[in-house]
C-alpha cells in the first residue's frame, strides 16, 4: 500500500487531509513541522508527502529540498491556503511534482499529480 506523509501545522487540516487520503486507499502518516516531516519521510520511507509552505520552524521549500536528497526521494506535492501565484518562481523552480491550494484538494487533484 503506498505511504504518504502530510506535513502540517494545522491540526484540522492534517485530519481533513488524512481523511481525505485514506478514503483514496493510502495508508497515512502525520508531522506538525518541517523537520519532523524530513525525519518521518527518512524513517518510514513515505512515497509521497503533502507539505505545508508555511510551516513554524521552515519553509517547505527547504523541506521540499532536504527531502529530496532522501534515497529514495518521496514525491513531493506542496500546498498552502495561499494562492500558488503569490510564490513566484519558487514551486516551478522546486524539486517537488507540483502545488494544489488547500481550498482545491480533492483524491482528484492529487492523482493528477502522481505517476
Amino acid at each position: 500500500m503506498a505511504t504518504f506523509l502530510i506535513v502540517d501545522d494545522n491540526a484540522g487540516f492534517r485530519r481533513t487531509a488524512r481523511a481525505l487520503l485514506e478514503s483514496e486507499g493510502w495508508e497515512v502518516a502525520e508531522a506538525e513541522t518541517a523537520g519532523a516531516g524530513v525525519e518521518s519521510a527518512r524513517t518510514l520511507r513515505t512515497e509521497f508527502v503533502l507539505l505545508d509552505l508555511q510551516l513554524p520552524d521552515f519553509d517547505g521549500f527547504e523541506a521540499a529540498a532536504r527531502m529530496a536528497l532522501l534515497d529514495p526521494p518521496p514525491i513531493v506535492i506542496l500546498t498552502s491556503s495561499r494562492d500558488g501565484a503569490d510564490y513566484g518562481s519558487l514551486i516551478s523552480t522546486s524539486r517537488v511534482r507540483g502545488f494544489i491550494p488547500k481550498g482545491e484538494l480533492s483524491g482528484e487533484s492529487i492523482r493528477a499529480l502522481l505517476p
